[in-house]
């Protein structure tokens, strides 16, 4: 039944995300969660206002979800989700659709009856760019120095007042999403103290 339940959690709190259900993406962080990803670092809490101004700016994205997969050890939970993040946009006033494909890897716990979400972290696999009408030239500004598993996503948020880090997780430095998929099992199992 937990395993379910926190799939359940998941996609709520990405319906939430995507619908601009505030509150309900609200509810499912714990107040002490942590989110990290392309565009911002911080709280649960944080992570739902600033996307909800995200969203007020007409900057919108839309995830497109695999099947999650879910491992429980009694209270704690480990939670991985292919994800598809799509937008639609303009660069140098051209209409593109950009595609970033990433795992999203969910941290839950049972507190006080139910579960709720205390990290989340992407690791990002690769992005694609594409004019909106096909044939159209996109102007790329300088991709040097850009991580090849989110060059694109890099750009385009940059280009709409959101610095990218050069610090994500990737496929392209899998020693760190080693060290990180170590970390949320050592977790898990509370072997991490």
């Amino acid at each position: 039944m937990s395993t379910t339940e926190i799939a359940e959690l998941i996609l709520r709190e990405r319906q939430g995300r995507d619908r601009g259900w505030w509150d309900r993406m609200r509810a499912c962080y714990a107040p002490d969660a942590i989110v990290r990803l392309s565009w911002f670092r911080g709280s649960g809490e944080e992570f739902v206002a600033r996307s909800r101004e995200m969203t007020g700016h007409g900057d919108v994205a839309r995830h497109r979800l695999g099947p999650p997969v879910v491992d429980v050890d009694g209270p704690r939970a480990v939670a991985e989700v292919p994800a598809a993040i799509e937008v639609r946009t303009e660069l140098g006033g051209v209409e593109v659709d950009l595609t970033s494909y990433t795992r999203l890897l969910y941290r839950a716990e049972h507190r006080s009856g139910r579960w709720l979400i205390t990290s989340l972290d992407p690791v990002y696999e690769r992005d694609v760019l594409a004019p909106v009408v096909p044939g159209t030239p996109v102007p790329l500004g300088s991709l040097e120095g850009l991580r090849p598993s989110y060059r694109f996503l890099a750009q385009v948020l940059g280009t709409r007042g959101y610095p990218i880090a050069d610090d994500l997780y990737g496929d392209d430095r899998p020693g760190e999403v080693a060290d990180l998929y170590t970390t949320l099992y050592a977790w898990l199992s509370r072997k991490d103290s």
